[in-house]
């Protein structure tokens, strides 16, 4: 499947799990100095291939007859300074719930140690600009996810589906603090818990065969 193939498949799938309405939300995909991106003002479920805009890693249009998304330069500002290879941005209830009410999602679950534990929530600062930009790049150092004030979530990954189901698991964990609050305060797990869920993973119980 070819970048901009994705583009349209996950597009669809945001879409579908209600993560973006209308034309909210972008994604892009890195290949090399290449980045395939979603483009400005266009619904991620009517996408085709041709729609999307392909720029290099400097912000050039090289490919593409739309203009890429708005907020390219975020997309760009992740690249420079991180591994990725695809960036989901979407505004999801919960997750802009969370963004607007809190500066950090707390690990209220075990399954945050997949994000880098604490989903920290980026300065607020307008759509498309370089101050956006630097904020949400401050806020993923050493993460696979952030929330940007005010606005929505961000997730990064090695692959597109990576980060597509990192966004997944980012709204999944809002929702689970949302509605936790909703019953009374979230327990929030210590350091020493998620440490020992960090050793678990690494030596699991090994189940003996029956004679």
């Amino acid at each position: 499947m070819s970048l901009r193939e994705q583009l349209c498949e996950y597009g669809r799938r945001a879409v579908e799990l209600g993560l973006v309405i209308g034309t909210s939300g972008n994604l892009s995909v890195r290949q090399g100095d290449l980045v395939a991106v979603t483009p400005s003002g266009a619904a991620l479920d009517k996408l085709t291939p041709e729609m999307c805009p392909i720029v290099d890693v400097e912000g050039y249009l090289v490919e593409g007859e739309l203009q890429p998304s708005s907020e390219t330069p975020m997309h760009l500002a992740v690249y420079e300074t991180t591994a990725a290879q695809a960036v989901v941005h979407t505004h999801s209830v919960f997750g802009t719930v969370v963004a607007t009410t809190m500066t950090e999602l707390p690990p209220v679950h075990y399954n945050a140690l997949l994000l880098g534990g604490v989903v920290k929530v980026a300065e607020y600062a307008t759509y498309g600009t370089p101050e956006l930009a630097a904020n949400v790049r401050a806020a993923l150092e050493g993460k696979q996810a952030a929330l940007m004030a005010n606005h929505g979530g961000v997730t990064i990954g090695a692959t597109l589906e990576q980060a597509f189901e990192a966004t997944r698991l980012l709204e999944w964990l809002c929702e689970v603090y949302v509605r936790g609050l909703g019953v009374g305060k979230p327990t929030v797990l210590t350091e020493e818990q998620l440490a020992a869920v960090v050793e678990r993973s690494l030596n699991p119980p090994r189940f003996p065969r029956r004679p």
